[in-house]
C-alpha cells in the first residue's frame, strides 16, 4: 500500500492486531514510505517557527520513531541530540539515518533523563497516549529539561465538521475503540483525544507556561483558522534568589 516500498495490506493488518510496540517494530523498515511519518512540511515549519527562540544546546526528540524530529534538533541545537522511543525497530532505522546522535530505548511515560536538554520536540505521538497517561509523559519531559528549557510540538487543528477528514478520523477512532474492546493487546491510536485546550491545561499543571502559535506556512481552512498550531511549553528558569 501507499507506494511500492510501503507495507502491504496484510502487513498493516498484522501490525494493527499487535501491541503498539510490536506493531511499530514490524512497520519500522517501511515506515518512512507511509503517510504515518511526519511530513517534511510540518518538520520544516516547526524548525522555522523555533529559529528565533534559541539558542539551544542539547536537544531531545520524544517518541522519535525513525527520526523525523532530528531535522529540527540538528538545525537548532549546538550540542548533543538524543532520540528516545520504545520500539527497537524504529530506533534501528533512526540510528542508520543519524549515526552521530544518541539513541535511548525507553517508555516515554517514564523518561530516564534529568535536566538533560534545552529543547524537546515530539512529532505525531500524542494519539498513542490516553488522556490519563499524558500527565506522566509531560512530567517526564519537564524533568528532562533544564531550567528555561522549551518543549514544543505541532498539532493539527480540528478540521471543520463539514470536512471529509473530520468524519474519516472520527470513524477511525470508533473502529479503534471497538478493536481495543474485543482484542488484546490494545493498539492505542486516536485522533480526537488531544484537543489543544486540554493539552495546554495539562502542561500548565506540571509547571510549564504553555502558549500556541499558528503555523501559517501550513495553510488555513476556508474559515481562516490554521490547519496546524505549534504548542510552546516553557519550563521556568531557576529562581535567582
Amino acid at each position: 500500500m501507499f507506494s511500492p516500498q510501503g507495507p502491504s495490506l496484510r502487513e498493516l493488518g498484522v501490525q494493527a492486531l499487535s501491541s503498539v510496540e510490536r506493531g511499530y517494530d514490524l512497520l519500522a523498515p517501511k515506515f518512512d514510505h507511509t503517510p504515518f511519518r511526519t511530513s517534511e512540511s510540518i518538520v520544516g515549519a516547526t524548525a522555522n517557527a523555533l529559529a528565533g527562540l534559541g539558542p539551544f544546546d542539547r536537544g531531545l526528540d520524544v517518541c522519535c520513531g525513525t527520526g523525523a524530529g532530528m531535522r529540527v534538533l540538528s538545525s537548532l541545537c549546538q550540542g548533543r541530540i538524543t532520540g528516545v522511543d520504545f520500539s527497537a525497530g524504529m530506533l534501528a532505522q533512526a540510528r542508520s539515518a543519524y549515526p552521530d546522535a544518541r539513541w535511548v530505548r525507553a517508555d516515554a511515560r517514564a523518561l530516564p533523563f534529568t535536566e538533560d536538554a534545552d529543547l524537546a520536540v515530539s512529532f505525531g505521538a500524542f494519539g498513542h497516549f490516553l488522556p490519563a497517561e499524558r500527565p506522566a509523559l509531560f512530567e517526564g519531559i519537564y524533568r528532562a529539561l533544564r531550567p528555561g528549557g522549551l518543549f514544543t510540538f505541532a498539532i493539527a487543528a480540528p478540521p471543520p465538521l463539514t470536512s471529509v477528514w473530520h468524519w474519516a478520523t472520527l470513524g477511525f477512532d470508533v473502529v479503534m475503540r471497538v478493536r481495543n474492546a474485543v482484542w488484546r493487546p490494545p493498539f492505542v491510536m486516536y485522533y480526537h483525544t488531544s484537543p489543544v485546550p486540554a493539552l495546554c491545561d495539562e502542561l500548565t499543571a506540571v509547571g510549564f507556561t504553555a502558549t500556541t502559535v499558528d503555523l501559517t506556512d501550513l495553510g488555513r481552512y476556508r474559515d481562516g483558522s490554521p490547519r496546524y498550531r505549534l504548542i510552546l511549553a516553557r519550563k521556568p528558569p531557576t529562581d535567582p534568589l
